[in-house]
């Protein structure tokens, strides 16, 4: 296929990390509303994550057989689907009010952007030449830094209405008391789910009637054929590749790290930097802003300088502003969390696209154990957030976590990504 005709299919393919940025970076602000809602404390809280991001460990593999027994759009098109209804689950998850429930939905919701994520990241490597495809990564992830600063910005600002009272604290003269205040808390979450679930919707359609050229084997087979060879569906083989194996370390620790500090951001702004909802939120704007800055500043930097020297360096600047958050703590840690974010912006696709470097025909294998590394957010931040809880008078000490993390992408970007098998 000519460079020309990837124009077109890539355009929509960005528009995937634009969509799953803005719902994984609700997550912050539903953490945050949920506190309130359902009475939970931080750590209680941040099972949020482990509710969405758990399905990123169970189904990356289901998925790729999925597609690689149909294909990529087949995938995308369910996956917007799923996502849509999870979205939607919100109105009677509003009635029901119990924690459990929205457990579930965030369930649902990363099942469906999942498909997408398991799709658009190899999608985007192969539609162009090899050699540019850690840049291609990068600008296509640079949609998701816009999708992440609108969820940030502007979508938290219609969950958080800058009020957070407890049984004791509510005024004894608040119209309709306790239950009054706690549904029009649970209320505010419904709007952004809604425009999130129709904007999924509209985008499937888009997909159902546009043509998206097929890459790799999909679809190379008869479906009797792919149900006799449904062991070679996955290759466990590709973890044979020692570039793809430190590659899988490094995502599941990145990933842990980076949402260590992003579920936590708005907790820490309002708990222990003393700030109210609507100054969190603004800083929780400019903190995605800083990431969305990093990926496109990235992404012209890497035309001159190396992806893994810059992984390396980048890393190594977020070893150095963990130190200033756990010396520091309070809004000098802030201000070091809004840097932490420009560096961190990318992590996630150079190491990805460094992973699945000459995997050939095992690249859908290869994105799949990828993905699947996204459970370092199931398990990291809720250790972050049980060291932040069980010691508030040194809750900064707590960011030692996303230290450790960053010292193994590090690593990755000097050693780790050397193809040498």
């Amino acid at each position: 296929m000519k460079k020309n005709t990837y124009t077109i299919p890539l355009a929509l393919v960005f528009s995937l990390f634009f969509l799953w940025a803005i719902s994984s970076n609700l997550l912050p602000t539903m953490i945050r509303q949920l506190m309130k809602t359902c009475e939970l404390n931080t750590f209680e809280a941040s099972f949020t994550e482990t509710a969405y991001w758990l399905a990123y460990f169970i189904f990356p593999i289901p998925i790729a057989m999925f597609m690689k027994r149909y294909s990529y759009k087949a995938g995308i098109i369910f996956g917007l689907i799923l996502a849509a209804i999870g979205g939607l689950l919100f109105f009677p998850a509003a009635i029901l009010k119990e924690y459990w429930a929205y457990l579930c939905i965030f369930f649902i919701i990363a099942t469906g952007m999942c498909f997408l994520e398991t799709a658009a990241n190899p999608y985007v490597t192969v539609l162009g030449a090899p050699e540019t495809a850690p840049r291609r990564l990068n600008l296509a992830q640079s949609f998701n830094g816009l999708g992440a600063f609108i969820a940030a910005m502007f979508l938290s600002k219609l969950i958080l209405s800058g009020t957070h009272y407890t049984r004791e604290t509510l005024p004894v003269d608040y119209p309709g008391g306790w239950q009054a205040y706690i549904q029009l808390e649970t209320d505010a979450m419904k709007l952004p789910y809604l425009i999130l679930a129709l904007l999924l919707i509209a985008i499937a359609i888009v997909f159902v009637f546009s043509k998206l050229p097929k890459i790799g084997d999909e679809g190379a087979a008869t479906s009797s054929e792919k149900l006799d060879k449904k062991e070679k569906l996955i290759d466990f083989g590709v973890l044979k590749h020692s570039h793809l194996r430190w590659g899988v370390i490094a995502q599941f620790f990145y990933n842990g790290g980076q949402t260590a500090i992003n579920s936590l951001f708005l907790v820490y702004c309002c708990t222990y930097a003393g700030l109210p909802e609507d100054t969190a939120t603004t800083f929780f704007g400019l903190y995605m802003l800083a990431f969305l800055l990093g990926r496109w500043i990235g992404t012209g930097l890497m035309v001159k300088f190396r992806p893994q020297d810059m992984l390396l360096i980048y890393a190594l600047m977020n070893i150095l502003l963990c130190g200033v958050v756990m010396i520091w703590g309070g809004m000098v840690g802030l201000y070091a969390m809004l840097a932490i974010s420009f560096f961190m912006s990318i992590m996630y696709p150079t190491q990805f696209s460094l992973a699945l470097k000459g995997l050939g025909n095992q690249t859908k294998s290869g994105s799949a154990f990828l993905v699947m590394a996204i459970v370092g957010n199931a398990c990291l931040p809720q250790l972050t957030a049980y060291f932040m809880h069980a010691n508030e008078h040194i809750y900064y000490m707590a960011y030692c976590v996303p230290m450790i993390c960053f010292v193994f992408c590090a690593y990755y970007g000097w050693k780790g990504y050397k193809v040498i098998d």
